[in-house]
């Protein structure tokens, strides 16, 4: 069967390259238009376009996918269908209606429909997300599911670790339903009805550690922010990336406090161990080195 891919983050291009290796035939792949990232904002492929770009596959990336020259590139390829991993942009029709498009979904539908379903179910405490495969329809993350497949959730998992079990269990979920829908035996269900919850994309809000929450709400927020965005706490006056810590029951003081070459944080409930963080424009240290070369105020904001 050729399938036409798109995607544009890290995780997309993860299941694009073992898709590629699967024996369905990539047609074409649609990624997002080049972004200026860095400090010196150049423009920079996505992580699916470079993938493409290393896989030797033909990637095109327009401003809308929805444009009447990406329909006849997809014509032109002859492809069958289209499979949507985190492509950033919302399907409309007639292409939804001219080819069968099955998306990825980090989530267990119709839980966290949107933009940040991992980060939004760890900051939540979820015990258990999925992945779900489904055929799209206009909706946001509303299409009928096709499989769903289940994983637990420890408290020591971030968001880096769940991506990567999600992305592992997506493929071979993926890869059997492209089979029944090349064999035309495709079953689809529709969402339930209850348990619907929205999963929006993130801003500067959500990543700030208030600490008038609860130690474990904050330990969820690091975790689901980490390994790449970072939580924030404003140390003497200065913005730290948090990206580890513990929950503890035990109370202690407000505010922030050394205690033998622990970083310990007290919270609306219970106290916040900081294992790692990372001053600015510094990399990441324990809280050990950090306590150990650090001379100025531990006042948080």
């Amino acid at each position: 069967m050729r399938i036409a891919f798109a995607g544009s983050p890290a995780p997309a291009a993860e299941i694009l390259r073992d898709l590629a290796r699967a024996h369905h035939e990539i047609a074409l792949v649609i990624s997002q238009p080049d972004r200026p990232r860095g400090r010196s904002r150049s423009l920079s492929l996505t992580p699916v376009a470079a993938e493409a770009a290393e896989l030797g596959l033909e990637c095109i990336r327009p401003a809308t996918i929805n444009a009447p020259e990406v329909l006849e590139r997809l014509r032109a390829a002859n492809v069958a269908a289209l499979c949507v991993v985190a492509f950033g942009q919302l399907l409309n029709a007639p292409l939804l209606s001219e080819w069968p498009c099955i998306n990825v979904h980090f989530s267990i539908l119709p839980a966290y429909r949107g933009a940040a379903p991992v980060e939004r179910s760890l900051m939540d405490g979820v015990t258990e997300t999925g992945v779900s495969i489904m055929r799209m329809d206009a909706g946001l993350d509303t299409g009928p599911l096709a499989r769903v497949v289940r994983t637990p959730v420890a408290v020591t998992d971030d968001a880096g670790a769940i991506m990567d079990r999600l992305c592992a269990l997506a493929i071979p979920a993926l890869v059997e339903t492209f089979d029944q829908l090349e064999r035309g035996t495709l079953r689809v269900i529709a969402q339930p009805e209850v348990g619907v919850s929205l999963a929006p994309k993130l801003n500067d809000a959500d990543r700030v550690l208030d600490p008038g929450r609860s130690a474990t709400a904050l330990a969820n927020r690091v975790r689901a922010l980490a390994p790449h965005i970072g939580a924030r706490l404003v140390i003497g006056g200065e913005p730290f990336k948090v990206w580890r810590t513990v929950a503890h029951e035990t109370e202690t003081a407000p505010g922030l406090h050394a205690d033998d070459g622990r970083l310990l944080m007290g919270c609306g409930s219970g106290t916040l161990e900081i294992v790692e963080l990372q001053p600015p424009s510094r990399g990441r240290v324990s809280a050990g080195e950090f306590l150990r070369g650090y001379r100025g105020s531990l006042e948080i904001v």
